[in-house]
């Protein structure tokens, strides 16, 4: 198959999410519902060998070698006014941590492994005092500190629906591999842009929050704005542990 096959898959789902975006856009951030339903369904469907990627050993020669080198590197497949799309791939035991999609909808898919995904929302800030925190905050933190609620807890693998973030619903995310290396398909509409005011910007979480203690999949309305489920986010620089390094798309090739 060609590289530029018009009939590959990831260009059906390119052409979709550029369709329901769009409308997105225009709806002033509200999706269609049936073409999302025909994007999510097209996403579904996707697997590794669909993009010609190889998913890796489980287990790595050595420790050493396992180190070298970015713990996440990121396929650039394309990207528009509306839209992005590449993939994501996360070495065993890594993460991506507690980020942000200002004004953004999402959707990611397992293409092999594993992952965890912990989604979570800001709340409503409406506090006349800072509260304590061992070890307590500076004074300029307490600007960058956020109530928020955790949403849900999931585990996802090739055979799982996308995860969905929308602009007011599961905005926040960290993605965890499990059991080895992962790789998932990222879809963002619109694509970051800080000149636009779509930043990334990264959390740490300051107050422990209640988890399902259980591995499968989370129904999202199970987990409410109960006070078990709410929490404090302090924004932070991104972490010194991590950072996410480019590796050649070796899939068909989409064109819009």
């Amino acid at each position: 198959m060609p590289r530029d096959n018009k009939c590959a898959l990831i260009q059906n789902i390119a052409k979709q999410a550029s369709l329901a975006f769009t409308d997105c856009r225009a709806a002033g951030g509200g999706v269609a519902a049936d073409r999302l339903h025909e994007l999510i369904s097209l996403v579904t469907s996707v697997r590794a060998k669909d993009l010609k990627i190889i998913p890796p050993k489980s287990k790595p020669s050595s420790g050493a070698a396992a180190s070298l080198g970015p713990p996440v590197t990121y396929m650039h497949i394309c990207e528009t006014e509306v839209f992005s799309m590449g993939v994501f791939l996360l070495k065993a035991g890594t993460s991506i941590p507690l980020h942000d999609h200002p004004g953004m909808n999402g959707m990611i898919k397992v293409l092999y492994g594993k992952i965890k995904v912990r989604c979570f929302d800001k709340m409503e800030n409406s506090l006349t005092a800072v509260p304590q925190f061992d070890p307590p905050l500076a004074p300029l933190q307490a600007a960058a500190l956020w109530r928020s609620v955790l949403r849900s807890v999931a585990q996802y693998a090739e055979d799982s629906g996308p995860c969905l973030l929308t602009p007011v619903r599961d905005n926040l995310h960290q993605i965890d591999a499990v059991d080895g290396p992962a790789a998932f398909l990222d879809i963002l509409a619109p694509p970051y842009s800080p000149d636009d005011g779509r930043d990334c910007h990264y959390y740490k979480v300051l107050q422990s929050v209640a988890e399902p203690g259980t591995g499968a999949k989370v129904d999202q309305e199970q987990l409410g704005e109960t006070e078990e489920n709410k929490g404090w986010l302090l924004e932070i620089p991104q972490p010194e542990d991590f950072w996410c390094g480019g590796e050649a798309y070796p899939g068909p090739l989409v064109s819009l």
